[in-house]
């Protein structure tokens, strides 16, 4: 059973995707797309913009999406199949097209709103967030508790990975206890504190986009971070994604959920091998690849 694996926010990097354009002009149908509805020269973005300006949540997130997208066609192309998706965070979105769920224009439509409410909710509201390493979740989550400045467990990555968020005062609380406790904290280099509470008015603002989008019933088991297991109820996505952006990530409990229903073959699509190197660390017998170029698109032996 193979999965397509989706980047999430973070991942984006200037020129991302450049040798898949130039060499296979099929994918030049989701960036035309991508610009109709966001407004900019997508493409644009992802080849010329320099990475202080790509790292913008407007804009990181559709140009990480588009990338995707424009891998995993590549890739279908050349004969590749999978039987289910999962993205990690900003990852869903092209994990719901991927699968059938929206239609590539609504994608965009969904991405858009949701770029611009968190970055109108980032520039109202100081977050920060860090990743803990060494440490099992559930230490992190006891010091988070016990912080008096506000900070939370948001992105279970692996068993041994678990990325906080919180105000700026929070981060820099809990940091000292977790190195004192033999953890590793690496700052995150994002504008606010994501899946946590302070992202709540961007919840409430793209909810109002997300009622109007319609959602099909995916042709691919599709694996939500917000349970932590496959999604079978899509008769309110429009909730559901609203509530996502409040949530915790909760991707190891999907890989296991995944790697449980047979899953043994797992490969990401986009910039980075963030996604990959967890699904090495979470299910080490499982088969893992990348694809974010030329180089890795003929390389991974992703097509039997």
């Amino acid at each position: 059973m193979t999965i397509s694996l989706f980047s999430g926010q973070g991942s984006q990097t200037p020129g991302m995707g450049g040798d898949i354009i130039a060499a296979v002009p099929e994918v030049a149908e989701i960036y035309e797309a991508g610009s109709d509805i966001l407004g900019m020269d997508l493409k644009a973005v992802c080849l010329d913009a320099p990475a202080e300006e790509l790292s913008r949540t407007i804009n990181s997130q559709p140009a990480i999406m588009a990338t995707s997208m424009a891998c995993l066609k590549a890739a279908q192309l050349r004969g590749f199949e999978f039987d289910g998706v999962a993205g990690h965070s900003l990852g869903e979105y092209a994990a719901m097209y991927a699968s059938g769920m929206v239609s590539l224009e609504d994608a965009f439509r969904l991405i858009k709103a949701r770029a611009a409410a968190m970055e109108e909710a980032v520039s109202q509201t100081k977050g920060a967030m860090a990743a803990v390493m060494k440490l099992e979740p559930a230490k992190v989550e006891e010091v988070c508790a016990a912080a008096q400045n506000f900070v939370t467990a948001v992105n279970y990555n692996s068993p041994v990975q678990t990325v906080i968020a919180g105000t700026p005062e929070g981060i820099e609380e809990v940091t000292p206890i977790f190195k004192e406790m033999k953890g590793r904290v690496i700052p995150l280099n994002v504008a606010g504190a994501f899946h946590s509470k302070l992202m709540q008015p961007a919840a409430d603002l793209f909810y109002e986009t997300a009622k109007t989008i319609n959602f099909s019933a995916p042709d691919k088991k599709y694996y939500s971070n917000v349970t932590g297991g496959e999604l079978t109820d899509f008769s309110d996505m429009a909730s559901m994604l609203a509530k996502h952006i409040v949530s915790p990530v909760r991707f190891t409990s999907e890989l296991m959920a995944m790697s449980q229903a047979g899953a043994d073959r797992f490969v990401e699509f986009g910039p980075g091998r963030t996604l990959t190197g967890l699904v090495k660390k979470t299910l080490p017998e499982a088969a893992a690849f990348n694809v974010e170029n030329m180089e890795t698109l003929e390389g991974a032996a992703i097509y039997e």
